[in-house]
C-alpha cells in the first residue's frame, strides 16, 4: 500500500503537470523550447492537447433521439482516464494497482480543479506529507473482522462500527496515518429516504451561536461551552517543544531522526483525534436543542489568520514593527479552535435532524447595543459590554449570540417581518 501511494502521487503530479503544460502551450506561450529536454514543445506534445486535437475528441456513445452528440467535448479528466491502459503498457508496474483506484486518482484532480473554479485555491503538487490515501470504487467486501480490497486481498482490521443490514459498500478509502492504516467505508441503502430540511417558512425558533476562544461557543440561551485548547495548553506545548527539539538534534537522513519525527506526528494525531471527538460532542449538544434552526457566524477564518501588512519607513526604508509577532499566538489559538470543522459538523448533524443552518454576517455583533442599537468599539471591554450611550450592561459574547439569532430571524422572515428589538436583556430563544 505504501508503494501504491508513491506511484499514485507520481501519477497525480504528472496529470496536473500535463494540464498545466497544455494550458501554457495553448493559451499563453504557444510553441517554445523546453530547457530541460532541449526539444521543441508545441500543442501536440502535451498529452491532453494531443488526444483532444488529433485523437478522438468526440464521444460517440452518447447521442440523443435526433442522432446529435450530447457531450461532444472531451474533458481533460476523461482523456487521462481513457489513457490509463497506455500508462500500464508504458510502465508495467502500474498494472499492480486496481483500475478503479487509478480512475479515482484522476477524479481527485478533477475535484481540485472544481474547487478552484468555485473560488478556492489552485491545485498544487503533492508530496509525502499531503498525499496519503487512495480510494476503491468497487469490489470491496467486509465479513466480520476481515476486509477484502481488490488487488490486495483479504486482511484483518478492527471493525469499529458494524455495517447495518440492508446497506451495501459503494466505496472504500484507505489512509496512511502515523500509527497505522485506516479504511473508511461508504455505504448505501436506497430504501432509506433522504433527509429533508425544514422550509424557512416553518422556522419559529432559532438559537444563535457565537464562536470564540475563551469559550468555544456562546449560545443565545445563556449557555457557554468550554474550549479545552488541545494544542495550545501549557502541557501540550511543552511536550511538543521537547519532541521537536529531539528531531532537530538528530542527523538529517538518519533512522533516529525518522523515529523522532514519527513521535511528533503521533502527538499531532492524538491532538487531532481529541479535537474531533470533542467537536462531535459539541455539535450534538447544539443540534439537540429544541429549535428549528441554528444561526452561525459566517467567518472568514483564513482572512483572520492572514499575516499583517508590512510596514516600511518612508525615510530609511527599514521594516517597522507590524504586530505579527503578537498575532502569532492568536493565529495558533484560532487554528486550535478549528471553527470551520465545527461548523461543518453542525451542518451535517442538523441536516440529519431536518433542521436549518443559517449563516449570518457577524460584523459588529459584539459591539452593537441590544437596547438602543448603538455601535461603538468602546462598548466592549473584554467579556463585559457596557453601552456608552444608554448604559446597557450584559455579557459581550452572549449578547453577540443573541444579535446573531435576531439577524437570522431577519433573514428568515424578511425585512417586512423584522422583529422588534427587546428592551430587557433577558430573552427566550423562541419567538412567535
Amino acid at each position: 500500500m505504501s508503494n501504491w501511494i508513491d506511484m499514485l502521487r507520481s501519477h497525480y503530479n504528472w496529470c496536473l503537470n500535463d494540464r498545466l503544460t497544455q494550458y501554457a502551450q495553448q493559451f499563453i506561450m504557444g510553441e517554445y523550447c523546453d530547457i530541460r529536454t532541449k526539444a521543441e514543445a508545441c500543442p501536440l506534445t502535451c498529452f491532453v492537447n494531443k488526444n483532444s486535437a488529433t485523437g478522438e475528441p468526440w464521444k460517440d456513445s452518447k447521442t440523443d433521439k435526433d442522432g446529435k452528440l450530447r457531450n461532444p467535448r472531451r474533458f481533460a479528466g476523461d482523456i487521462q482516464i481513457t489513457a490509463l491502459p497506455e500508462l500500464k503498457k508504458a510502465r508495467p508496474w502500474y498494472s499492480d494497482i486496481d483500475s478503479t483506484v487509478l480512475q479515482q486518482n484522476v477524479k481527485r484532480l478533477d475535484t481540485a480543479y472544481k474547487n478552484f473554479f468555485e473560488g478556492r485555491g489552485f491545485p498544487s503538487f503533492k508530496n509525502r506529507s499531503n498525499f496519503t490515501s487512495f480510494t476503491f470504487a468497487m469490489g470491496v467486501k467486509a465479513q466480520g473482522n476481515k476486509i477484502y480490497l481488490p488487488k490486495l486481498g483479504w486482511m484483518r482490521f478492527h471493525n469499529s462500527r458494524l455495517i447495518p443490514n440492508g446497506f451495501t459498500i459503494k466505496a472504500a478509502t484507505v489512509r496512511k496515518r502515523q500509527d497505522g492504516w485506516y479504511v473508511s467505508l461508504k455505504i448505501e441503502d436506497k430504501t432509506v429516504p433522504d433527509y429533508i430540511a425544514r422550509p424557512l417558512t416553518e422556522v419559529t425558533s432559532i438559537i444563535g451561536c457565537d464562536l470564540g476562544l475563551t469559550k468555544l461557543v456562546h449560545l443565545s440561551d445563556n449557555h457557554q461551552i468550554h474550549n479545552p485548547r488541545f494544542a495550545t495548553n501549557k502541557k501540550t506545548k511543552r511536550v511538543l517543544k521537547l519532541r521537536q527539539r529531539r528531531v532537530s538534534r538528530k542527523s538529517k537522513g538518519s533512522v533516529n531522526r525518522k523515529k523522532a519525527a514519527k513521535k511528533v506526528g503521533r502527538l499531532h494525531k492524538k491532538i487531532t483525534d481529541k479535537r474531533q471527538a470533542y467537536q462531535w460532542k459539541v455539535a450534538n449538544k447544539i443540534v439537540s436543542r429544541n429549535v428549528d434552526a441554528i444561526a452561525i457566524e459566517d467567518l472568514n477564518v483564513s482572512g483572520m489568520m492572514r499575516c499583517c501588512k508590512v510596514k516600511v519607513d518612508s525615510l530609511t526604508g527599514r521594516f517597522l514593527s507590524n504586530g505579527q509577532s503578537r498575532k502569532k499566538a492568536l493565529n495558533r489559538s484560532i487554528a486550535d479552535a478549528s471553527w470551520s470543522d465545527l461548523t461543518l459538523k453542525i451542518e451535517y448533524l442538523a441536516a440529519k435532524q431536518g433542521k436549518v443552518v443559517v449563516k449570518v454576517n457577524p460584523r459588529h455583533s459584539s459591539q452593537e447595543c441590544r437596547n438602543c442599537g448603538h455601535v461603538d468599539k468602546s462598548n466592549r471591554d473584554g467579556e463585559k459590554f457596557i453601552c456608552v450611550k444608554c448604559g446597557h450592561i450584559e455579557h459581550a459574547d452572549i449578547g453577540a449570540a443573541k444579535t446573531i439569532r435576531d439577524r437570522a430571524f431577519d433573514m428568515v422572515r424578511g425585512d417586512s417581518a423584522k422583529p422588534k428589538r427587546p428592551k430587557q436583556p433577558k430573552e427566550t430563544s423562541t419567538r412567535t
